[in-house]
Parts: structure tokens; sequence; C-alpha cells
């Protein structure tokens, strides 16, 4: 069924699930939409998220689900949009498009065939059934002197004069995909402040290992780089002295490190980074034994063994565990006993920066929300409202990105709605 004529005509800039979400929410109250996105195709970061099985939202509370919100103002702000659309709400939803989920390992939520292409397929079928029209290869260029949408279709430039506008045009990670945050100029030159884009959810470069190395000696990355750390627990603590840790996995990569337990810390070490230069971080690599049980196996005679070999035999320690004891100790350091099984369990890593945004899993900055108003519309730009990665929050992984994406695309348009019945109003009451 079309939507009435005597809805407003809206632009939802960017078709991601932000953009799409917003569309189908603006739909189903009886606006004409429009999407336009610059790439060829709908929901490219979204596909590419769902590569490897896509994580649609996570099971845990919603309490704890929203403290996963870095940052007080971002975790007020969202607060509200996620209790509204949490995790469960998710799976109603895609439930509601064919659907079915389960839930995997650390209560993250899946798709019951991993895939994220039939979600987005029956996703499209309905938005277009719905009347939501789609113009692709559609970049946006900002706006005209006189407020118009300015959108670069091939060599010509359309001006589009919607009644109000939803941008969820993403952040600056993967441009290849759509998401290169060149609308950042655009709104500041509208005087709508941005905080600075940044890498999240990304790995790092480590600090030289020695003096005749820029990161990892050859031998290591040579050897070791695409291998992970498991099991692992990082320690870290963080600008306000608060200590945390972390039991899990990551992967040695030729410059540094990156994977799941990197990135829960991403943000906390990127913040140390910008104020001290660097970060390090604390490895455990036996987190199930105690010190004093590491201590004593260490501490036992060894005979013509070499150290490599004892180590393998008493503690299980062998292959990229030892070569990182070897690339981080003196050979001092690794003929004390006491000081060998001090390192085994509080290894320092010093971590230099993050790896280009470009590479992260998303972006942390973007719209401030002081910016908008409670409805996530632009204060400088009435009838211009914002949604997904494109605001200033940041994540862990574990479905908590795509579920605020989703969040916000339909409080964005929820609000989008409530104030054109209203500006509706007042202009029938003035006429």
């Amino acid at each position: 069924m079309s939507p009435s004529p005597q809805g407003p005509q809206v632009a939802v800039i960017g078709a991601g699930p932000a953009g799409l979400m917003a569309a189908e929410i603006l739909a189903a109250g009886g606006a004409r939409v429009d999407v336009y996105d610059a790439m060829p195709s709908v929901g490219r970061k979204f596909l590419l998220a769902g590569r490897g099985g896509l994580n649609l939202t996570h099971a845990e509370p919603v309490d704890p689900f929203v403290g996963r919100y870095a940052h007080p103002q971002a975790q007020a702000a969202l607060s509200p949009m996620v209790r509204a659309f949490d995790g469960q709400a998710v799976r109603d939803w895609a439930q509601g498009l064919g659907i079915d989920t389960f839930v995997g390992t650390s209560s993250r939520v899946f798709p019951t065939d991993l895939k994220a292409a039939p979600l987005l397929r029956a996703w499209l079928h309905r938005l277009r059934q719905q009347g939501v029209r789609f113009h692709m290869r559609h970049r946006w260029q900002g706006w005209t002197d006189d407020g118009a949408l300015r959108l670069l279709h091939g060599d010509e430039e359309i001006m589009v004069r919607p009644d109000a506008t939803v941008l969820a045009l993403g952040g600056a990670s993967w441009a290849r995909l759509g998401s290169d945050g060149a609308w950042v100029p655009w709104l500041q030159s509208r005087g709508i402040e941005i905080a600075m884009l940044q890498a999240a959810n990304c790995g790092f470069d480590v600090a030289p290992t020695r003096p005749d190395a820029s990161g990892w000696s050859t031998h290591l990355s040579d050897r070791f780089a695409g291998q992970p750390i498991k099991p692992v627990a990082l320690t870290f603590t963080d600008l306000d002295g608060q200590v945390q840790r972390q039991q899990g996995e990551f992967v040695l990569t030729a410059t540094g490190v990156e994977g799941s337990l990197i990135y829960a810390f991403s943000g906390r070490i990127r913040d140390t980074m910008v104020r001290d230069g660097q970060a390090t971080i604390w490895l455990d690599l036996l987190p199930s034994h105690t010190a004093e049980q590491v201590l004593a196996e260490v501490s036992r005679p060894r005979g013509p063994r070499s150290l490599s070999t004892h180590l393998k035999s008493r503690l299980g320690l062998q292959g990229l565990k030892m070569a990182l004891l070897h690339e981080l100790l003196t050979p001092e350091q690794l003929a004390d006993a006491r000081q060998l099984a001090e390192a085994i369990k509080a290894l320092p890593l010093t971590l230099l920066r993050p790896r280009p945004i470009d590479e992260a899993i998303s972006t942390a900055g973007g719209v401030r929300f002081d910016a908008m108003d409670e409805h996530l519309m632009l204060q400088r730009q009435p009838g211009v409202f914002c949604a997904g990665e494109m605001l200033d929050w940041e994540a862990p992984t574990g479905g908590y990105l795509l579920t605020a994406c989703l969040a916000t695309g339909r409080h964005a348009a929820q609000g989008l709605l409530a104030w054109w019945s209203q500006a509706k109003e007042l202009r029938t009451s003035a006429s």
C-alpha cells in the first residue's frame, strides 16, 4: 500500500541500517520517502559486516547493554532510544522479516543461517512495498545557498527540495563502501558542532621492541603475523584510573595487534594515547594459572633442557606466547625465575598509535548530541535529522553498533513525523 500523498516528502541520505530503518518508520507513518546513496547498491557495509556471521544484536539485559556505549553524554542520549528498540526488539523485528535468530556464545545474536543477505533482501522487499524509492549512485554534496540538497549523479548535479531530511551518512571507516566522512565540512559550514572522527574497534601499532626495529622484530612479524594469541587476559588502566581486566583473544599483526580483545579496550587505549602519546597494556599469558603456580613451575630446576622446552613442559607455554616473551624481555629477565614469572602473568606491551581510521570497524566522534534536539533534529538546521554512526557515540563489537544504528534511525524518523505533524498543525491554525 502506498503512503498518503498528504505525508511529508522526505529524503533519506544513506542506505545503511540507520537510513533504511528511518525509511521504514517514515513510510509506515505516511511519508513519501526517497533514499539516496553514493554506492551502486544498498547496505554494502552491512553485507561486509555479515560476511563472517551477522551479529545483529546482543541478548544481555538492557541496563548493561546501554552501559556499553562509551562516554556519559552519549550514553544518556542513546539510553531512551536503545531501551525503546533493544536487543529483543531487534530480534522481533528480524522475525517480522521472516528471519529467525539464535543466541550464540557470549550472548551475541545471529540469524540462524548467519547471513546478512537474506535479511537485507527481505527488508528491501518490504520497503519497496511501502513505496520507498531508491536512488543509487547519488552522492550528497551538501546544501545550496537556498537550502536545497545537492546530489551528484554521474556528471550531473541534481537539486532536491524535500520537506525534511534524514542524514544517515555513517562514520569514516571503510570508505570504499561509502562511509568516508566527507559530510563533516558541510555540516561544520552550517555551524554544526562535530566531534573529531577517530578510529574505534581498531588495531594498534606497537612501539619499537628493540633499537633496530620500527615495531615488532622482523623475526616475530615474519613468523607469527596473523596468528591468534589465546587464551590471554588483558589489563588496562584508563584515564580515570579505573583498572579493567578481560579475558579473550587477539591477533598479532605485522605492525601490532588487533582482534576482539583489543577492540574491547580500543576507545580507552586511544584516549590514553591522545593524552600520553602511547599506552601500555598488560598481558596475562596464563590466565588460568595463579602467580604462585607460575613462579613454582618456572623455579623448578630444568637441567639440560632449554628454557622453551622447560616452559612448554611445565606450563604449556609455546609458539607465539613464548616468542612474545623473547621479543619483550631481556636475556637477564628470561634467566631470572621471579622476573620471568611476573612477566608471564603481566607482560607489558606498549602501543604507539591506532591503525588508520579507514581500517577500523567503526568510528568514534561525529555530530554532537548537544547540536541536536531530543528527536535528533539539528538545532541549526530545522527539518534535518541525523542517525546512525555519524552521531558522536561508540560501542564495542557484539551487536551494540548495529542495534544503536537501528534505534537511532527509528528515533529520528519518529521525531521527524512528530515535527511535521506539529508544523502542519501550526500552518493550519495560522491559516
